[in-house]
């Protein structure tokens, strides 16, 4: 049945909030009916927050973290090691992998992972600016820790090829993280032994 809307205004503001992910017509409801609720001013900084985000934010030119500036935090900072990398999907796995404290090294966030039926390819990611760091020599190891799905080790298994020839070492985070599961949603304990106890990429080629 078709909601009915007593304003124009409410609608569009629903219809808004519901694009969202996870948000359906009725929680999208009650977000625009709370900010009925609120202040002007705290509803504009709302509004700003969110226009600034898109309009301001950054990409760091070394990893493709989002930061505020050409460098983030992290790769700007000079006790990480730099000669670590650690591969990820996105932002979230670094805020995933960073709460466990147990990784010294960097980041390269790829920006998604190779997935056929959502039309995603290796060109559409940072794979080429990933070898590219790669062949400076200043990397030693990377450590692939994308999610443990079939386009998870898909991704991990082109890298590997990419890197054929390289003076690398390649290896992934233990199992210790499931099958299927989402980087970003490991407990850290889980997630930081898995980095610890990472193996040779090519070691789980032969199991």
């Amino acid at each position: 049945m078709l909601q009915k809307y007593p304003s124009v205004l409410l609608e569009n503001a629903v219809n808004e909030f519901a694009k969202l992910p996870g948000v359906g017509r009725k929680t999208a409801l009650r977000l625009a009916l709370h900010s009925l609720k609120r202040t002007s001013e705290e509803v504009e900084s709302f509004g700003l927050s969110i226009i600034q985000l898109r309009k301001e934010i950054q990409y760091c030119c070394i990893c493709h973290n989002i930061c505020d500036t050409e460098i983030c935090n992290i790769c700007a900072d000079p006790s990480r090691d730099a000669s670590l990398v650690c591969v990820v999907e996105n932002i979230k796995e670094v805020m995933a992998i960073e709460n466990t404290a147990q990784f010294r090294g960097l980041y390269h966030v790829l920006g998604g992972i190779i997935s056929p039926m959502d039309g995603i390819g290796p060109n559409d990611l940072q794979i080429e600016s990933l070898v590219e760091r790669v062949k400076t020599g200043a990397v030693k190891e990377i450590i692939l820790a994308l999610s443990t799905t079939m386009e998870g080790d898909t991704t991990n298994f082109y890298i590997y090829r990419k890197m054929n020839g390289l003076d690398v070492k390649i290896s992934v985070i233990a199992r210790g993280v499931s099958i299927g599961d989402e980087i970003e949603y490991a407990d850290e304990i889980t997630l930081g032994r898995s980095i610890l106890n990472r193996v040779n990429f090519s070691d789980t080629l032969k199991l």
